[in-house]
């Protein structure tokens, strides 16, 4: 029986219980961010550059276009002006026949004076 007296008398120590506003707490570790300072700088500065370049390829493209539109109308002009270059070439060419020109001279009174005339060879 003395063995099972032994086994159903246990000793508890109790350890002193510190209050709860001087327990110390763990201390934290700062929060490393993943990025740094010098790469968000660096990713700010790309993002503005390609900004930047974006919009010079915006302006860029605008002036090709407003020059090829200015091309295009002079283009217009000048297929224009050609058309009525040879309209006038036509004109000249029918108001210079032989026969019309001596009918106008018919009709000022002028007469055919065979010493007088001279021949020009054409251009």
């Amino acid at each position: 029986m003395a063995l099972l007296d032994q086994k159903e008398h246990h000793i508890y120590i109790q350890q002193p219980v510190a209050p709860e506003g001087l327990v110390p707490k763990p201390a934290k570790k700062p929060f490393k961010s993943i990025i740094t300072k010098t790469e968000k700088v660096l990713m700010i500065a790309m993002v503005a550059a390609i900004a930047v370049i974006a919009v010079m390829n915006l302006n860029i493209q605008s002036s090709i276009n407003s020059t090829s539109v200015e091309i295009q109308k002079t283009e217009m002009s000048i297929d224009e002006v050609k058309k009525q270059n040879s309209e006038l070439s036509m004109e000249v060419s029918e108001l210079s026949t032989y026969d019309r020109i001596w009918k106008k001279a018919k009709a000022l009174g002028l007469k055919l004076n065979e010493n007088n005339v001279k021949v020009v060879s054409g251009q």
